[in-house]
């Protein structure tokens, strides 16, 4: 019996290290604690009591990770961190918030402080992930539920950090939201992605562009040329500059970054100046692209010498 209970222990404390040393109370019963046994290393401090029925083990300091993981715990069977938080843990949410979002994956009516608690018995296993060893909503509905909470701007801006970070690119998520088809969120996400891929990163964006360069002192630019065997964005013959703007679809995996700074290069090695500016610079920061124009258009208001090396169509 001893040795049953001790290989028991190496279990429960394997499994709550795993869990950032959080165990709940039925965790321990099913590896064989008894109450007495449970109630010993509580008053021992070897565990500490967060909320009813689970632990923090070793330790009574309360991490964010341990706090989310608490969190799940109290919430039972088929829980998982989602909305807000999830977006957080996946690092897409940049907002603090102290509330910790909980999806549950069965009928229930969880009331606990600090918590939102969502019935979610539908929400699929295909539809759950871990991370950092924690129970979460894949990025893709981590993406959707953010879609019925943001504006269009944070939103906006979690599906390019998440498509930084290789979690879930454009086109994957646009292939997402047909199995999402008739879901909340679905519209706002569908609309954010078409704008993006299509008109935001062709004439959409150039619109929004040409103001900014114009009140810079820039004369009005060629379009959609090729240079140094490259097609780049915007083309000042008569100043030798090159701008590029980087909209959502492209200029995300790293063959295509290596390609962008090859361009550059070569761009630079022809005696041009080239500046590159974000799809998020160009439409909320559209005072920084001006800072940075202006003095770049003055001092390439002279007469351009020889450039040998540039090829221009």
């Amino acid at each position: 019996m001893a040795r049953r209970k001790s290989n028991a222990s190496r279990r429960a404390w394997g499994l709550a290290a795993r869990q950032h040393g959080v165990v709940a109370r039925r965790q321990l019963l099913a590896l064989g604690f008894g109450e007495e046994a449970i109630e010993h290393r509580l008053a021992k401090g070897r565990l500490h009591r967060i909320s009813p029925g689970v632990y923090a083990v070793g330790w009574p300091g309360m991490t964010r990770e341990r706090r989310w993981m608490a969190a799940i715990l109290a919430c039972g069977e088929g829980a998982v961190l989602s909305h807000r938080s999830a977006a957080t843990l996946w690092g897409v949410d940049r907002k603090r918030d102290d509330r910790i979002d909980v999806s549950v994956r069965r009928r229930c009516e969880h009331r606990r402080a600090g918590l939102r608690v969502r019935s979610r018995p539908s929400l699929p296993e295909s539809d759950v992930a871990k991370h950092m060893g924690i129970p979460v909503t894949t990025p893709a509905r981590t993406l959707l539920d953010l879609a019925t909470e943001l504006d269009l701007p944070d939103l906006e801006r979690a599906v390019n950090d998440a498509d930084k970070q290789d979690l879930i690119g454009p086109d994957d998520l646009r292939e997402d939201l047909e199995r999402f088809a008739g879901e909340p969120g679905v519209q706002s996400l569908r609309t954010l992605l078409d704008r993006d891929t299509f008109r935001l990163s062709d004439s959409d964006l150039e619109r929004l562009f040409r103001p900014i360069a114009a009140a810079a002192g820039l004369p009005p630019p060629e379009t959609k040329v090729w240079v140094n065997g490259f097609e780049v964005d915007f083309f000042w013959p008569d100043l030798g500059l090159v701008v590029e703007t980087d909209g959502l679809r492209y200029h995300r995996t790293a063959a295509a970054q290596t390609k962008d700074h090859l361009r550059d290069q070569v761009h630079t090695a022809a005696g041009l100046a080239t500046l590159r500016f974000t799809y998020r610079q160009v439409k909320y920061e559209p005072a920084h692209v001006k800072r940075i124009l202006t003095p770049t258009a003055q001092r390439l208001k002279r007469p351009l010498p020889d450039l040998p090396g540039l090829e221009h169509r």
